[in-house]
C-alpha cells in the first residue's frame, strides 16, 4: 500500500517562501498522479495542484504564477515550492495519491478530494507577520 508522508511546512511571514515535500513508499511513484490540497478548520479540502504521471502539471488560480509542483520519480518525492505566501495560504496541507486513468485525466483539468485514495497525515503551512 501506499504510503504517504508530508514536509516542510512551518511558520513564515507574508512574501516569503516554503518548499513542501511529499515522500512516498510502498509502491513506484512514476504510475501515479500527486495532487496538493490545502484545509482550513470549517472550510472544504481545496485543491492546489496537481502533477500526472508524465510530469504535467496543473494549479488553481489561487496557486499559478506562485507555486510550483515537482516531481523526483527516482526519489519517489514530489515537491510544492510556494513563493511570495500571503497569509491566506495559511492551511494544513496534503499530498495526495492515484493511479487510476480517470484521476491521470483529472489531473489536467478538474480534481478533487474523491479522486485520489492515498493520503498523507498534513504539513501546517502559516503565514503570518
Amino acid at each position: 500500500q501506499l504510503q504517504l508522508v508530508e514536509s516542510g511546512g512551518g511558520l513564515v511571514q507574508p512574501g516569503e517562501s516554503l518548499r513542501l515535500s511529499c515522500a512516498a513508499s510502498g509502491h513506484n511513484l512514476v504510475y501515479y498522479a500527486i495532487a496538493w490540497f490545502r484545509q482550513v478548520p470549517g472550510k472544504e479540502r481545496e485543491g492546489v495542484s496537481c502533477i500526472d504521471g508524465g510530469g504535467k502539471t496543473n494549479y488553481s488560480d489561487a496557486a499559478k504564477g506562485r507555486f510550483i509542483i515537482s516531481r523526483d520519480n527516482a526519489a519517489s518525492t514530489v515537491h510544492l515550492q510556494m513563493d511570495s505566501l500571503k497569509p491566506e495560504d495559511t492551511a494544513i496541507y496534503y499530498c495526495a495519491a492515484d493511479y487510476g486513468p480517470s484521476t491521470h485525466y483529472k489531473c489536467l483539468r478538474q480534481f478533487g478530494s474523491g479522486d485520489f485514495a492515498s493520503w498523507g497525515q498534513g504539513t501546517q503551512v502559516t503565514v503570518s507577520a
